[in-house]
C-alpha cells in the first residue's frame, strides 16, 4: 500500500482546526467575559482575551486551508500554552474522571499545531510558496 503524507496531514489539519474552531465560535456567541476576568486576575490587560479570536478562529481556518499554516501552528500552539496557564495550571497533574490526563486535549491540539510548524501543509494546501507554509 502506498502511502500518502499529504493527504494524511490535510486529514490532521481539518480533525485539530475545525474541533478548535467550534470554540471560538462559541466565544463569539457567547462572549470572552470570563477570559478577560482571568487577564484581570493576572495583571494583564482585559483586551488581550479578544486575541483569542486569533487562536481559535482565525489560525484554526488558516490550518484548515493550508494558508501559512507554519505561523497558524505558532499562534495555535500559544493559544493552547495560554489556556493551560490561565484557567488549567490546577490540572497538570490530575487525571480526568476516566483515568486520562486532564489535559490530553489541549496537549493534544498543542503539540499537534507545533507539528504543522515544523512540516507544513503538505501538498493538499492553498499556498505553498512562502517561508511559512
Amino acid at each position: 500500500m502506498n502511502r500518502n503524507i499529504d493527504l494524511g496531514i490535510l486529514i490532521t489539519r481539518i480533525a485539530v482546526g475545525f474541533p478548535m474552531m467550534v470554540y471560538g465560535v462559541s466565544k463569539l456567541i457567547h462572549g470572552v467575559g470570563f477570559i478577560e476576568n482571568m487577564m484581570a486576575q493576572y495583571g494583564l490587560p482585559p483586551f488581550l482575551a479578544y486575541g483569542v479570536f486569533l487562536g481559535e478562529i482565525i489560525a484554526p481556518v488558516m490550518i484548515i486551508l493550508g494558508f501559512r499554516i507554519r505561523l497558524a501552528g505558532l499562534v495555535f500552539a500559544a493559544n493552547c500554552f495560554t489556556a493551560v496557564i490561565l484557567a488549567q495550571t490546577g490540572s497538570i497533574f490530575k487525571l480526568n474522571e476516566f483515568g486520562g490526563w486532564a489535559l490530553e486535549l489541549l496537549a493534544i491540539y498543542f503539540l499537534v499545531s507545533l507539528n504543522f510548524f515544523f512540516t507544513g501543509a503538505g501538498k493538499y494546501a492553498v499556498s505553498k510558496n512562502n517561508k511559512w507554509d
